[in-house]
């Protein structure tokens, strides 16, 4: 049986970021913003089975749910 202690939170639905705990406090280099920004909006356009002509869109929703994230993230230091 698992102690509390070791028991994992949820993921939230609907952010491609929904668990991922930051290793350090860092600041993030450019070109993992731009990795994180590329994954989630894959995993934008995969909720919606990947349906052409919303790419944009796609890469500009990533954008800004990145950057509100590692803004939350550098408040919280």
């Amino acid at each position: 049986m698992k102690s509390a202690r070791s028991r994992s939170k949820p993921r939230r639905a609907g952010t491609a970021l929904a668990g991922v705990k930051p290793v350090s406090q860092a600041p993030v280099s450019p070109g993992d913003r731009a990795q994180m920004v590329a994954l989630a909006a894959y995993y934008r356009a995969e909720r919606r089975g990947f349906e052409p002509g919303r790419e944009l869109e796609d890469w500009l929703e990533a954008e800004a749910e990145v950057d509100a994230a590692l803004r939350t993230r550098q408040a919280a230091r």
